[in-house]
């Protein structure tokens, strides 16, 4: 029984080899397998326990109670959320073309070749965006102050009553200026590096036509960086709404202007860790991150269209 065993073995034909393909299906997922357990733990679990949340509401009688929707028909009626949505909205509206417009400004100017000392320049430019979000505001804010600060010293030694910047009509305009002060030379090294990869072919072509150099700028510099211009736009834009650190940090020198719910993230903050309402915190982050995601997605949809 044994010889005829091995005999059949021995006259049956080997079993073929793995296809290449098959090879390289399991060596790409081998690639990107430790990404996507990463991704599935930083990202879609946390995401998916807030989603949990959201379902349920914790209640005096009864305790964790599951409410399905209940928390999310209670956002889109919740006066406090759509009122620091508008804050942040009009942040968005007056700050960021600001913001862009010096720093495409700025790059317009290092790309120009025209600029005594522009690798100093660049550096200067980009500095502030190396100093952390925390110490930028607490930097600012005492500058702000007016007993104790920049603004205070100034009125003392010149006899002058300056507005204070930390005034509930004045402290938007002033985080406005250091969100300002930190991303201008992050979107500029965006617009200066997009600018580099521009075919110097077109100039050469542009200056045989005798254009001038703002005929460069419309017609060359422009339309060739308008991916980049759209991607720094969705970032300003996410940013934006994502507001958290320069308002909570002078929230404690300015507490009558910043109050706990002045920014959408602000206030989820202050329901989670103040209110300790979980449930609600991550039902208002969640409607917050579909609107970002609406608005951010419709901006890349109409800036990269064709002809836009």
């Amino acid at each position: 029984m044994t010889t005829l065993h091995l005999q059949e073995a021995a006259e049956r034909p080997p079993a073929p080899p793995p296809s290449p393909r098959n090879r390289r299906s399991w060596t790409g997922w081998g690639f990107i397998g430790p990404f996507v357990a990463v991704f599935a733990l930083v990202f879609l679990a946390p995401l998916a326990y807030s989603v949990y949340l959201s379902l349920f509401r914790d209640q005096l009688i009864g305790g964790t109670t599951f409410v399905g929707l209940d928390n999310y028909q209670q956002a889109l009626n919740d006066g406090q959320f759509w009122a620091s949505l508008g804050r942040v909205s009009l942040f968005l509206a007056v700050q960021v073309p600001i913001m862009l417009g010096i720093a495409l400004l700025v790059a317009l100017a290092l790309d120009s070749g025209r600029l005594y000392g522009k690798d100093f320049f660049r550096i200067s430019v980009f500095l502030p965006y190396a100093v952390p979000a925390v110490v930028a505001s607490l930097m600012w804010g005492f500058m702000y102050g007016t007993r104790f600060g920049l603004v205070g010293d100034i009125n003392d030694a010149l006899g002058v009553s300056l507005p204070d910047p930390l005034s509930p009509s004045l402290v938007l305009a002033s985080i406005g200026n250091i969100v300002t002060w930190e991303f201008v030379g992050y979107n500029m090294l965006i617009f200066y590096s997009a600018l580099r990869v521009v075919p110097h072919s077109l100039y050469e072509a542009a200056e045989i036509d005798g254009a001038g150099q703002l005929r460069v700028i419309t017609a060359i510099k422009l339309p060739a960086i308008r991916g980049a211009l759209v991607i720094a736009t969705i970032f300003s834009i996410i940013g934006s709404f994502q507001l958290f650190n320069e308002p909570s940090i002078l929230q404690n020198l300015a507490p009558n202007a910043i109050t706990t719910d002045y920014t959408p993230n602000l206030y989820t903050y202050s329901l989670s860790f103040s209110g300790q309402q979980q449930n609600y915190s991550a039902t208002v982050a969640i409607v917050m991150g579909l609107i970002t995601m609406v608005i951010a997605y419709v901006v890349q949809l109409r800036g990269m269209r064709k002809g836009a």
